[in-house]
């Protein structure tokens, strides 16, 4: 059997996919992601005699694949899924990172993180229940958090006879409550994970079906990384000043740039204090204080040292932007919210705002609205919002934040809510409108008896 590193060998010029796999309990999730890699080569041999051996002691007569992303104690105890499981495996056609997220709905927290970043989520429904509550909560959250590409997996079709109607009816349902969220791309597959239907081999049990198999999809998917096409944001990590004798006078910007492109003599924008300046040079990692081996250009994701024309008073959380195309700043933050504490979230609750960089204290000022996964409908203020609510929020900070909309940037448009108290995260934020389908809403905030 071919090794994860004989995998990764020929394929430093792929391009990379990061997807997230997603559904309730025991739809297949684990199992899916256990025959993608078996079937494709991308297993150990140790990893596949462990996981033969633990399901010889279970008295299972073919190896349970499951357990090739359920690495917890508890995960293969209970045999569902609790923490997100990261593989990371390779085709000769491309690179692939893979979060394999709980489907309990109090794990819908874990879905929030495993998502997050993904340019693809696998859903998947059991063929013989269909579209349920919590595959609806993971198409809202996959539309909340912009994945551009959805993938409806109809799992143990082979538990249903292999029937066309049935997941017909099911493409249909989802596809259409997929697409009033706004999510732009949506293919369904109908695969039997356990027989391996579709998932890397085409079905003989499923002529119906001309379309591709998940892997296929997952190797011929579009996937854009420009993140050079957006607004230029450095969000500042740390300040470098060593003030030695070999750099008496080095002041560098250090971080990563989380959108577009830096250029040497381009003016720019510190925020939120709103002082200006030119880049006179760029460090990239790795060349040195101060040495001869700058740069002239630098673009997102890389880590740089900025060093401006002027001595502006930086630290760590500002952000430095083109004067010609810097972000809005506000103290009223409009976003919706995944609320993955177990504390509710209620209105005048002070919390920390972490937003790149930068934490700041806040205040929430307002809940307009929770949605309702089963019609979209919104819930007028609710006061709260309790664990895996999804709804609406007004924040009050005490700076100004320099935010995108996330619609824009998922960077720089994307902040946590935290409590003061103990660190913990309460709550995921998405600035700006909710849905890409839905209209535009003003909520308006009212000033009044507010300390900062």
């Amino acid at each position: 059997m071919t090794s994860t590193t004989e995998q990764f060998a020929d394929v430093s010029t792929t391009t990379l996919l990061r997807f997230a796999t997603a559904g309730s309990v025991d739809d297949g999730k684990s199992t899916l992601v256990g025959r993608l890699l078996h079937d494709s080569k991308s297993v150990l041999t140790d990893q596949l005699e462990a996981v033969e051996a633990v399901s010889a002691q279970r008295g299972q007569d073919a190896p349970d694949l499951a357990l090739l992303t359920d690495g917890l104690r508890a995960e293969r105890e209970q045999g569902i899924t609790i923490d997100v499981a990261y593989r990371y495996f390779a085709t000769a056609r491309r690179r692939f990172i893979l979060a394999d997220t709980p489907g309990h709905v109090q794990y819908t927290r874990n879905m929030v993180t495993g998502a997050s970043t993904a340019d693809l989520a696998v859903v998947l429904v059991d063929a013989r229940n269909g579209v349920i509550e919590q595959t609806r909560r993971h198409a809202a959250v996959a539309a909340l958090l912009r994945v551009p590409h959805v993938v409806l997996a109809v799992n143990k079709m082979d538990l249903v006879g292999y029937e066309e109607q049935v997941f017909a009816k099911i493409a249909e349902e989802f596809t259409a409550y997929a697409s009033d969220l706004g999510v732009p791309e949506i293919t369904a597959i109908p695969i039997s994970a356990l027989a391996g239907d579709n998932v890397v081999e085409p079905s003989a049990n499923m002529d119906w079906y001309g379309g591709p198999t998940v892997l296929e999809h997952l190797e011929t998917v579009p996937v854009s990384h420009d993140l050079t096409a957006c607004p230029a944001r450095f969000p500042v990590q740390y300040v470098i000043r060593p003030q030695t004798a070999e750099h008496p006078d080095y002041r560098g910007y250090a971080g990563q740039i989380a959108s577009g492109v830096l250029r040497v003599g381009e003016a720019v924008t510190v925020l939120p204090s709103g002082r200006t300046s030119v880049i006179e040079s760029i460090d990239a990692l790795g060349t040195g204080l101060g040495s001869s081996t700058t740069v002239d250009i630098a673009w997102a994701p890389q880590s740089v040292t900025v060093r401006l024309a002027d001595d502006i008073d930086i630290s760590r959380g500002d952000l430095i932007a083109p004067s010609a195309n810097p972000p809005a700043t506000t103290q009223d933050v409009i976003a919706t919210v995944c609320h993955v504490a177990d504390q509710p979230l209620a209105v005048g609750a002070r919390v920390l705002l972490k937003h790149t960089t930068r934490t700041v204290k806040a205040i929430v000022k307002e809940i307009p609205s929770r949605l309702t996964l089963d019609d979209l409908s919104q819930h007028p203020n609710p006061g709260q919002l309790v664990a895996n609510d999804i709804g609406r929020v007004v924040v009050r900070t005490a700076e100004p934040l320099a935010l995108d909309a996330y619609a824009d940037s998922r960077r720089t448009g994307s902040f946590l809510l935290i409590d003061p108290a103990d660190g913990t995260t309460l709550a995921a934020g998405m600035a700006g409108e909710s849905f890409a389908s839905q209209a535009r809403t003003t909520v308006q905030a009212d000033d009044e008896g507010w300390d900062f």
